[in-house]
């Protein structure tokens, strides 16, 4: 690896550091803000603190470092993370990272399916359309409607006629593939829409160049050229638009996963805040930040590596 991708690449692990920190403190400070008592939430008491003694809750204070500074509580709970604990559920009185490494597994079958669409829909409705004035059009507003269109709404849209009137896929979770296939379409499908735009934009771009010319000129197809020359060259702004729609797939799997009765991480998360398990939010909040920093990592050292230009560059 050359100097400047080796800089450029320390300097994303940085970034990368920095963000999840930033993740971690703003999670920490918002929750703390809730006007909640924590320790009537530990005692199962919620708001109703008649059947809760104050002995009982200053023991509870004490036990969870409640009574401390707002400061020595955030130093104790940047300490845990860096030892990789995230600490004990308030609601169900066990380890966070346990009840996340229980819920994971059906979260990334979920998203791992639905990024799978998501890329396979994008790609080849840019590359079909792109170069065609008419249907870049009708693609373009196709892709808007779907991109405005909230994850539930897709989600009761696919239930109805795939599940209710055609029948062609089970409509809540059964445990098999099929059961996935209507949850992963609900987040691809708005996920794929900004994606086959910005690959559009970036085709349509790189078929005014030269060389294009000089390869339609070899009597190549249109497609082969789109696949064989205009691809690689239109899919550095792609890759980076997929790392960011990393995001509303985790956004997007809280929803669906509610809709269709699925268990998971964003199931669990839409529990924790209902029951105000402040550990279980911040851990799933911090874990949810770390995959969302590691995919965008990786597709940065992608495109460090697809990108011979880096070489070029300074490196200082």
């Amino acid at each position: 690896m050359s100097e400047a991708r080796g800089t450029l690449l320390l300097r994303r692990l940085g970034l990368a550091l920095l963000t999840l920190w930033g993740a971690a403190t703003f999670a920490f400070l918002a929750l703390r803000l809730v006007p909640t008592d924590p320790a009537l939430v530990i005692a199962g008491a919620g708001q109703d603190a008649v059947a809760i003694t104050k002995e009982v809750l200053d023991a509870i204070r004490a036990e969870y470092h409640l009574d401390q500074p707002l400061v020595v509580q955030y130093l104790l709970y940047l300490g845990r993370l860096v030892r990789g604990d995230l600490g004990i559920s308030y609601a169900q009185d066990q380890p966070v990272l346990a009840l996340i490494a229980e819920q994971a597994l059906p979260t990334l079958a979920l998203a791992g399916l639905a990024s799978l669409f998501a890329v396979l829909l994008s790609a080849g409705v840019a590359l079909l359309t792109a170069g065609h004035r008419t249907a870049s059009a009708l693609a373009s507003a196709v892709e808007l409607v779907l991109a405005s269109t909230p994850v539930f709404w897709v989600g009761f849209l696919l239930m109805l006629v795939l599940a209710v009137q055609w029948r062609v896929f089970p409509l809540l979770d059964a445990g098999d593939l099929r059961s996935l296939v209507l949850p992963a379409l609900t987040i691809a499908l708005p996920t794929a829409a900004p994606l086959a735009q910005v690959l559009r934009r970036a085709l349509d771009e790189v078929l005014e160049q030269p060389f294009i010319l000089t390869a339609r000129a070899r009597g190549l197809s249109r497609l082969q050229v789109k696949l064989q020359h205009a691809l690689r060259h239109a899919v550095i702004p792609y890759l980076t638009m997929l790392g960011f729609s990393f995001g509303a797939l985790l956004g997007g799997a809280a929803i669906t996963e509610t809709l269709f009765g699925r268990p998971g991480l964003g199931r669990l998360l839409v529990n924790a805040v209902t029951r105000q398990d402040m550990p279980l939010v911040l851990g799933l909040v911090i874990v949810g930040t770390l995959a969302f920093i590691a995919i965008n990592t990786l597709i940065d050292m992608a495109y460090i590596l697809i990108d011979h230009r880096i070489d070029a560059a300074p490196a200082a």
